[in-house]
């Protein structure tokens, strides 16, 4: 039973690391249809924002969760700089191109960033630290959930509750599901669809940003490359749900977190992608539009 609950915890913590990336994945495609094949990249970013920020601050003697906090502010803000960027230099131009064209674009910009990153940082395994401090509630529960895994359900629940109150119950929201639902149409009433993108990205990479640095903290490591299998795990989560579903985008994350843990835990781990893509094979062959997804709809 310990171990049953110990998988069950660990895909709860990957689909939910997942699910902070695959957000961004089906906000973008909500509102311009794109997939921003750049968005892991925008979480490795994040992480390694977090790195260099903790250890400028812990050399200055700073208190260990003021350094969280402050770290985790300037992953948010410097990862959201990066895809606000982005939009506006690699998919803005192309716009009115062909759909195939933005595509292109979403890779060539994940392989400048990582590469970028490269060649600033390394490409070796950093140690990350650990600044969540340990719980006293979970000791009974030592060796079956941690700190950090009871942090990112937390956050990834407050920010999916937060993304909703936002795009359902506010005036910027109203604008973001007008141009998800007729880009044309949303400009011809006064939406300054521009700006409503540009938002859409910053949002999106700020989530994926936090994800970097929960993640981070969890595993103790980071390198160039943690971007793109995180982001391509998040597509097909969000892929699974329902992509342009919200709902969806963390109900196919939780399904591929456990889906993975489970497999792993029970059959073997050397298949660990397999089972993941496997699976997302079958849920396209048997339901096309993902979990929670509609026929011919992109709503967010």
């Amino acid at each position: 039973m310990d171990y049953f609950l110990e998988l069950f915890l660990g895909g709860l913590t990957r689909g939910s690391i997942y699910a902070l990336i695959a957000l961004g994945y089906t906000m973008v495609y909500g509102i311009i249809e794109l997939i921003n094949f750049a968005h892991g990249e925008i979480y490795m970013i994040g992480a390694f924002t977090a790195l260099i920020v903790i250890s400028v601050l812990t050399m200055l003697g700073w208190n260990q969760l003021a350094i969280l906090a402050i770290a985790t502010l300037a992953a948010i803000v410097w990862s959201s700089a990066y895809g606000f960027t982005a939009e506006k230099v690699a998919y803005k131009p192309l716009r009115g191109a062909p759909r195939l064209s933005p595509l292109i674009s979403a890779i060539g910009v994940s392989l400048f960033l990582q590469n970028y990153v490269l060649l600033a940082q390394t490409s070796d395994f950093l140690p990350f630290p650990n600044l969540i401090p340990d719980f006293k509630f979970l000791e009974p529960y030592e060796g079956i959930v941690r700190s950090t895994e009871i942090v990112i359900y937390v956050v990834t629940a407050a920010v999916l509750v937060i993304l909703t109150v936002l795009i359902k119950f506010t005036k910027l929201g109203k604008a973001m599901r007008a141009t998800a639902q007729d880009r044309d149409m949303a400009m011809l009433v006064g939406v300054n669809v521009d700006r409503v993108i540009s938002f859409t990205f910053i949002v999106g990479s700020a989530t994926a940003a936090l994800g970097g640095v929960l993640i981070a903290s969890h595993i103790g490591q980071i390198n160039f490359y943690i971007g793109f299998i995180a982001g391509i795990k998040a597509f097909v989560a969000a892929v699974l749900g329902g992509i342009g579903s919200m709902p969806g985008a963390v109900l196919g994350s939780l399904v591929l977190g456990w889906t993975e843990s489970f497999f792993t835990g029970y059959i073997s781990s050397d298949y660990e992608d397999v089972f993941a893509f496997l699976f997302l094979v079958l849920i396209l062959i048997f339901r096309p539009s993902g979990i929670l997804g509609r026929a011919n709809t992109d709503k967010v």
